[in-house]
């Protein structure tokens, strides 16, 4: 089994910068790809930017000029900067594991129904808060 545990969430102004961890534990041998996740109270959770293990990336294009996807391989930790914060940005941010290389690809910059949640393994999520 894997763990997941994120961090580094916290309430910030806009135009400020976050950077999320997410630490790894467990069978990490088993994760070929890794995930940020975003969702709002009443909203379906939606995918922000993954990374698998052969370094392809992506990040969702409304996302991609303030937000960036980085993994340490060695110390199995998942980053996610965020940078120049709006307060649409403001949501529970999830780390998910997947062990299919390519497929939280295609729930970047959409949301996941919720009977499909249950194909990846979750962190259980670090608040991040934007005021204006």
């Amino acid at each position: 089994q894997v763990q997941l545990v994120e961090s580094g969430g916290g309430s910030v102004q806009a135009g400020g910068s976050l950077r999320l961890s997410c630490a790894a534990s467990g069978d990490t041998a088993g994760i070929h790809a890794l995930a940020w996740f975003r969702q709002t109270p009443g909203k379906e959770r939606e995918g922000v930017a993954t990374i698998d293990n052969e370094d392809a990336y992506m990040v969702a294009n409304s996302l991609k000029r303030r937000f960036s996807i980085s993994k340490d391989s060695a110390k199995n930790i998942l980053y996610l900067q965020m940078n120049n914060l709006r307060p649409e940005d403001t949501a529970m941010y999830y780390c998910a594991a997947d062990s299919i290389a390519r497929r939280p690809f295609t729930y970047i910059g959409r949301p996941i129904p919720a009977p499909q949640l249950g194909i990846f393994t979750w962190g259980q999520g670090t608040q991040v808060t934007v005021s204006s």
